[in-house]
């Protein structure tokens, strides 16, 4: 018997053994026909990822080798580290799972964050879709018009966890630029925090530029929100007269730390993978994001919509931009913590 029993174990374990190479050994072709993707977004639906996310899933799954399906899930909480450890840890690694990573997600490890469970240069980076102008942003009822206003008041703002831009910029400002906001980071998404604003609990919150124009154009037409500051590495055209989050440090030392910020903005809307993925499947999905980011239907569908696209990055890219951000000095790295109050 305990031979027998060996036999069936080892027969067994042969088996997994052998279906596992079988599936490895499938083409990405033979293997997307049966695996449908899933693109994963650390937010609740709404707002900017979510919007990116459901244009790429919209339009990559024809140009991927099998024509899988590319479904969209949101896994909101802690500031998008719950849907970025889970995809660094947790998820298949296979191919069959992607997500919208947050624009921090290098910076966060380079300042050694609370939670991150992850080293930004070992998931599989497929490409960009957009890099991104965030902007912080007041209701018109609020007293506060200009960054200079927010030097001279406390201003109450919403914001969605400590590892999201949407609170840890405005930390950054108060340490590096003298502004005096007063953060309540409990609010799950933007939509929340609107949401809130509207209902007067807080005077304002920051979003991306290119979902506000999309979200909320009437009340960019309407005049209902004063723009204060856009953190990016360029001023966008639609906003030549409002500061760049690194324009506002004191001294170069500050100045220097808000660009640490800012570099994320470069990172903008992206797309990653699991570590570990078969190379042939690497290839074919970053093959399949370079095809969707040229498709005529989807550049019409953005330029009809207004919705702001490009210009994409390379899976390669994003690569050397993450090493890049990981690169910073530890004098840089000081200061932006001190800045975050840590």
């Amino acid at each position: 018997m305990p031979n027998q029993r060996g036999l069936l174990a080892g027969s067994i374990c042969c088996t997994a053994l052998l279906m596992a190479g079988a599936a490895c050994a499938q083409t990405p072709e033979a293997f997307y026909k049966t695996h449908p993707v899933e693109l994963y977004v650390g937010t609740a639906p709404g707002g900017g990822y979510d919007l990116y996310a459901r244009l790429v899933a919209r339009y990559m799954g024809p140009h991927l080798p099998g024509k899988p399906p590319v479904v969209v899930k949101n896994m909101p909480g802690a500031g998008h580290l719950k849907m970025t450890n889970w995809v660094y840890n947790a998820a298949p690694r296979d191919g069959t799972v992607l997500g919208v990573a947050p624009q921090a997600i290098a910076i966060e490890q380079a300042l050694g964050t609370d939670g991150v469970q992850y080293d930004a240069r070992k998931f599989t980076w497929i490409g960009r879709v957009s890099p991104v102008v965030e902007v912080t942003y007041t209701w018109y009822q609020s007293p506060t018009k200009t960054l200079e206003d927010a030097r001279r008041r406390e201003t109450v703002m919403g914001g969605s966890g400590a590892a999201s831009p949407t609170v840890f910029y405005l930390k950054a400002l108060n340490q590096l630029a003298g502004t005096k906001f007063n953060i309540i980071s409990s609010y799950p998404s933007n939509n929340e925090t609107n949401l809130a604003m509207l209902r007067g609990e807080v005077e304002g919150g920051s979003k991306a530029w290119a979902s506000m124009k999309v979200d909320n154009a009437d009340w960019l037409r309407e005049g209902k929100v004063s723009i204060l500051v856009q953190y990016a590495d360029a001023r966008a055209a639609d906003l030549p007269n409002i500061p760049l989050m690194m324009e506002l440090g004191r001294n170069d030392d500050e100045r220097q730390a808000l660009k640490l910020f800012a570099m994320g903005n470069a990172m903008g809307r992206s797309i990653m993978a699991t570590p570990g993925i078969p190379a042939d499947r690497v290839a074919a999905l970053r093959q399949g994001f370079e095809a969707t980011m040229n498709d005529p239907e989807l550049l019409a569908f953005t330029r009809e919509r207004n919705i702001d696209f490009g210009p994409p990055l390379s899976g390669v890219g994003l690569e050397k931009l993450v090493g890049e951000t990981l690169a910073v000095s530890p004098q840089v790295v000081a200061l932006a913590k001190k800045a975050r109050g840590e």
